[in-house]
């Protein structure tokens, strides 16, 4: 980044230095043009006051070097020239600068010869005869004095590389600084440039993320690893007895079905981390497709409904099609999570509705039950993996504690919104708002 930055600046201040003289040059040439052009013209007026006096003889004895100049009569021809015997120079009538004088008084003109690589510049004053007298001067190119001026201009050029590339080296390198000592650890600490802000704010934010997340992964793996030590410890509790022949004949049937049920809940269990790892990765392998919400809560009322039967408790459905564009796996888990645990902890004689209501543009699952119902320092909770509640705790009511976690993580795939009331002893209502198109 420093050299990159290094060659940029050193690009920037050469290309200005070469702007500059350009424009400084051309400005300066045509301001001394104007400048020669008028000493110009004054030599030309006072050169016509000497020839309206003296005529012919104020040419006498003339010894001019640096002007060239000319007397042409009315009709073009050359009387007289500084340069050149007038008698063999062509006639002059058709030159700009003297068509002009004869019209005028005074007339002006240049004209650049690519062969001397020099501009020449004329002036011619009109006298009282009708003749022209005419000064010309020879004026260099910028080209010409470019190279002229060309050594004198290397060592400039030169020294503005000089300047251009310890001021970059420098620059480039307080540019730099404050990036190279940016604390990333600790990024709203750091005193910069202001437009690096918003970027050390998002690397805040993702540092606290994933420091949330990493948080989340030791809990994680730590109450995975509790939950299933306690149903292998009781697998191999009981087998232990039945192979060393501690467990009296008629028991054995017993044990092998606290196996099979301890083994269950270790399937299950596993079953609902690949759910939920599934979930995390925001289910990119299943697509949104049109389903019956209604359809959905009845299918799964039918699976539960032995379930129920066994607990004593009354499961129904009510409510009318809601057609929804979701991913179908997602909304069945959502609302087989909900109707269990509502099955699990309630009550004998207890009920569960199920309701189904298309209200707006959202597709509403409310379901509600009348069993222990969940505290209120409790409730912001229980959407947690693991999270369970006192009464979850009791074998009586067995579960892996990742059920809701599941229904918040697939609802947040879903773009669903859920709600939560409940009171100890009266029970649990929990409402889910899909929107009907994704």
């Amino acid at each position: 980044m420093t050299r990159k930055i290094f060659q940029a600046l050193c690009l920037v201040a050469f290309t200005v230095f070469l702007a500059s003289l350009v424009l400084i040059m051309g400005v300066l040439y045509e301001y001394f043009s104007r400048v020669e052009m008028t000493q110009l013209r004054m030599q030309t007026q006072l050169a016509a006051q000497g020839v309206e006096k003296s005529g012919m003889d104020y040419f006498d004895g003339m010894d001019v070097r640096d002007y060239r100049i000319t007397w042409i009569g009315r009709d073009g021809s050359v009387l007289y020239d500084n340069d050149a015997p007038s008698a063999g120079m062509a006639n002059h009538l058709q030159r700009e600068e003297v068509r002009q004088a004869l019209a005028e008084g005074y007339g002006e003109s240049h004209r650049y010869s690519a062969t001397l690589m020099e501009r020449s510049l004329y002036t011619a004053q009109r006298l009282t005869d009708g003749s022209v007298l005419r000064l010309a001067i020879a004026q260099n190119t910028v080209l010409t004095m470019l190279l002229g001026v060309g050594q004198g201009l290397a060592a400039v050029i030169l020294l503005a590389l000089i300047v251009s590339v310890l001021l970059a080296r420098r620059l480039s390198r307080r540019i730099v600084q404050p990036l190279n000592a940016l604390d990333l650890d600790r990024p709203l600490e750091n005193e910069g440039y202001p437009e690096i802000q918003p970027l050390l704010r998002r690397v805040d934010a993702q540092q606290k993320q994933l420091r949330a997340q990493e948080q989340m992964r030791r809990e994680f793996t730590a109450n995975v690893s509790h939950e299933l030590k306690t149903p292998l410890h009781v697998i191999s509790g009981y087998a232990e007895l039945i192979q060393n022949g501690l467990a009296r004949p008629e028991d054995v049937g017993a044990f092998a079905g606290k196996i099979y049920d301890e083994s269950r809940l270790m399937v299950k269990l596993v079953e609902d981390i690949i759910r939920l790892s599934h979930l995390d990765e925001g289910a990119q392998d299943m697509r949104f497709e049109p389903i019956d919400l209604y359809a959905v809560a009845t299918d799964v009322a039918d699976q539960l409904e032995a379930e129920a039967a066994r607990a004593d408790v009354t499961l129904s459905v009510t409510g009318e099609p809601v057609p929804l564009l979701a991913i179908g796996a997602l909304v069945h888990s959502i609302v087989f999570d909900l109707c269990d645990n509502a099955v699990k902890y309630n009550r004998p004689g207890g009920h569960v509705t199920v309701d189904v209501r298309q209200t707006g543009a959202a597709g509403v699952l409310t379901v509600t039950d009348d069993g222990v119902g969940i505290p209120p320092d409790q409730q912001e909770h229980i959407f947690e993996r693991f999270y369970r509640g006192e009464k979850s705790h009791s074998k009586s009511v067995p579960g892996t504690g990742l059920g809701l976690s599941i229904v918040k993580h697939a609802a947040l795939v879903l773009g669903a919104d859920i709600d939560l009331t409940s009171a100890v002893g009266q029970g649990t209502t929990v409402t889910v708002s899909f929107p009907l198109d994704n």
